[in-house]
């Protein structure tokens, strides 16, 4: 059978594309894993927010709020941006960089929202946006979506080779051949090796890996604690079910793609990190994983059409944002491989920062 898509990659951004994209054409998802989203979005840390990524992400984010919000995929929560005194001028900074964006930024007092935190923690501007996600519903539900609109899923199939066949691509993967007339790479950390793999030049999309803990504390996390991050950079943490806390030391290790596994030094640096920031004890380490990051060279996502090969289309570089930006990304995803005008939720968007040809013309 020919395709009119094949979407290499089926994580939340090749799933979310692919549910747009399926109502329009004959599309064929195909994921090298057993399961999808195994490596990134199945690993996610689970949180909305619209500072996340910076203000080039935060249309995204913002944009894809309502949707969520209305399929029930986000829950109350509240992030804190925290820092000592010595870090006024980042905490100025960060809310010079949203001024006028239509985020709610708020200056309060940390320590009246985080109790036993330390008392050289002073500085605090509350995100009352950010929520949790569900993550496993959401990327769920474009899967139910695709599947409903035709799309054929095909799983444990490892791409082998890529040849361009006439109008179109010939696609050799583990699970067999399969043609399509555009391919979209949706890879993630393999991304660069698909565009290889295709003769499509490469961006530069690097794979980092990133560090999760959950912890169990005396005393117990309340239920009221926001998502604490360090305005530096260097911490986040999040309560979670049953009084547990989630905690990365929000490391960014440059990695070979693969199935990634979290090393004890992070683990250790992330525990040693929330003790300088609250006076809580750790009492068990109860689960630990490692998930991957892409990004491109700008930190930026990357939608649209190779400008060196005609009928590839990169859909890459979401870092770790592509899924609270899901709704959004893969609207403005699908109006430009299908050349449909954008639909109302992100018409305001500028498409042209996220595009490929960006780092072609040195931008």
């Amino acid at each position: 059978m020919q395709y009119d898509v094949a979407i290499v990659g089926a994580g939340m951004a090749g799933a979310s594309l692919a549910a747009m994209v399926a109502p329009h054409a004959a599309v064929l998802l195909l994921e090298a894993e057993d399961l999808p989203g195994y490596h990134a979005t199945g690993r996610s840390a689970a949180f909305w927010s619209e500072t996340y990524g910076g203000p080039g992400v935060q249309p995204l984010t913002t944009a894809s709020g309502p949707a969520l919000h209305d399929g029930g995929f986000l829950q109350a929560l509240g992030s804190l941006h925290i820092g000592r005194a010595t870090d006024r001028a980042a905490i100025d900074a960060f809310l010079a960089e949203f001024d006028g964006s239509g985020v709610a930024l708020e200056r309060v007092d940390p320590q009246v929202l985080v109790p036993g935190l330390r008392p050289d923690w002073v500085l605090g501007v509350l995100e009352q946006s950010s929520t949790y996600i569900d993550v496993a519903a959401l990327h769920a539900h474009y899967l139910a979506l695709a599947r409903r609109a035709g799309a054929q899923l095909v799983v444990s199939a490892r791409l082998a080779a890529v040849a361009r066949r006439g109008d179109g691509w010939l696609l050799e993967t583990s699970a067999g051949p399969f043609r399509a007339r555009v391919i979209v790479n949706a890879a993630g950390a393999w991304a660069d090796d698909v565009a290889r793999m295709a003769g499509v030049a490469p961006l530069g999309i690097t794979a980092y890996r990133r560090t999760m803990v959950q912890l169990a504390t005396d005393p117990v996390a309340p239920d009221a604690l926001p998502h604490v991050v360090g305005i530096g950079g260097d911490f986040y943490f999040k309560p979670e079910a049953g009084g547990k806390i989630w905690l990365s030391p929000h490391d960014e290790t440059a990695t070979n793609a693969g199935d990634v596994q979290p090393e004890e030094i992070d683990v250790a640096t992330a525990i040693d990190r929330f003790e300088r920031v609250v006076d809580w004890r750790v009492t068990g380490v109860e689960r630990r994983w490692a998930g991957l990051r892409s990004f491109a060279p700008d930190r930026l996502p990357v939608y649209g059409f190779a400008p060196d090969a005609p009928g590839f289309f990169w859909c890459a570089g979401q870092g770790g944002f592509g899924i609270q930006t899901a709704p959004a990304a893969a609207a403005l995803a699908a109006a430009l491989l299908l050349r449909r005008t954008p639909e109302a939720s992100i018409a305001g968007i500028d498409a042209r920062r996220y595009a490929p040809e960006r780092f072609a013309r040195g931008t």
